[in-house]
């Protein structure tokens, strides 16, 4: 029952997620979705230490309500700096 109801308010755009974004790599990252406030901030410890761990620097954490188009979004051309100019082969 609790899975149906996190569905449907992520289904409308009210489920609570946990938005952490990283300097390095220079990516954002969704986690969720979650009933409540309470859970997602329960949550997010074990985010950031698999983040850390993974060697990501600069974490800063946000729990909102939203509905993310992409669990992970990430600065291609810092990961991929020669993918222009690749392409162009």
């Amino acid at each position: 029952m609790k899975e149906l109801l996190i569905s449907l308010l992520d289904l409308l755009g009210l489920a609570f997620w946990v938005e952490i974004k990283t300097d390095y790599p220079r990516c954002t990252y969704y986690f969720g979705p979650f009933l409540g406030n309470a859970a997602a901030a329960k949550a997010q410890a074990g985010y950031i230490e698999d983040l850390q761990a993974e060697g990501s620097q600069g974490i800063n954490v946000k729990i909102s309500r939203c509905k993310p188009k992409d669990l992970t979004v990430f600065d291609e051309k810092e990961i991929f700096p020669y993918k222009t100019a690749l392409s162009i082969f």
